[in-house]
């Protein structure tokens, strides 16, 4: 029963880790720099993380067939577009909106499992998104939010970068043979770097600002935005399966909103922590059942 736990409760970790990069953005503006100078600070200090991991327990890069290169190269430039496209999001939607559209990658990337193994969801999955949708509605604190407003550019943006967080997550959940996790985090940690450096602020690098204080949150952010992440969804997203993986990845939101209260000290409402409920239990649920299903599984197995 261990092992069924291991690999889900390892991509709620990795998700959790996500959750906490809005606040230490959130915090990096505080201080003077831009979202952008930011999240070029995460890619850059998490590829010198990456390579410091690399140097130290390999040395050598591993051989890709065409097919292993072709999955890690869009998996790196899927998690670059989503942080690129999700920060330009934040131009045009409130935060509390913005989070509501990336997290649409939850039903997004269960159909995308669905298409890719020629599948129909099941009947828990579908249960399992309504409370994810529910909840995310309620968590993120949007019921009274004024949407007339919003430019189209809002919503296009947000709609893509929960596309490319939910085809991140795929890719990712695909093995490749002779890469180990963590040779497989530094190569996406390069290629996401370089398309990060070409749509940002790669000056940040030579200009004196990463070296003058912004390293600090590019730590924090490349830790727990690249390192983290990639590893453990390296590691669990094979074992759990493209369809499970955006569902127990909602945990990044109950994170993200604990997170925000405790340090920016925003206001937390009754209807939030509702929501917050929900999404837990909609997270939970398939897990449950995928554990009772292996338990009558091995009765049976036992019993004959």
């Amino acid at each position: 029963m261990k092992q069924n736990w291991i690999y889900p409760l390892l991509i709620v970790i990795a998700a959790s880790s996500y959750g906490v990069l809005s606040t230490i953005v959130k915090v990096a503006m505080q201080h003077g720099y831009t979202s952008s100078e930011a999240v070029t600070s995460q890619y850059f200090v998490g590829f010198l993380l990456a390579l410091l991991l690399f140097v130290v327990t390999q040395r050598t890069l591993p051989k890709l067939s065409k097919k292993g290169a072709i999955t890690l190269l869009l998996a790196g430039t899927c998690t670059a577009i989503t942080g690129i496209v999700y920060g330009h999001s934040l131009n045009y939607l409130p935060a509390s909106l913005a989070v509501v559209m990336l997290f649409q990658f939850t039903w997004i990337g269960l159909f995308m499992d669905c298409f890719l193994k020629r599948r129909l969801p099941t009947r828990i999955e579908l249960i399992s998104l309504v409370f994810l949708f529910v909840g995310t509605i309620f968590a993120a604190g949007v019921i009274d939010v004024d949407l007339s407003q919003i430019a189209w550019q809002g919503w296009a943006l947000g709609l893509l970068a929960a596309f490319t967080f939910a085809a991140f997550m795929q890719f990712n959940a695909q093995p490749v043979e002779g890469v180990t996790t963590i040779g497989r985090t530094f190569i996406l940690s390069v290629v996401s770097l370089i398309i990060v450096c070409i749509f940002l602020s790669p000056e940040i690098v030579w200009n004196g600002q990463l070296t003058g204080g912004l390293w600090k949150f590019g730590l924090a952010l490349g830790l727990f935005g690249i390192i983290l992440p990639i590893l453990l969804f390296s590691i669990a997203a094979p074992k759990v399966g493209g369809a499970l993986v955006p569902i127990l990845s909602a945990m990044e939101l109950p994170v993200a909103i604990t997170v925000s209260v405790i340090v920016l000290n925003e206001n937390l409402t009754l209807l939030q922590v509702f929501g917050i409920v929900l999404v837990l239990f909609g997270m939970v649920l398939p897990s449950y059942f995928a554990s009772k299903k292996v338990r009558v599984i091995d009765q049976t197995q036992q019993l004959s």
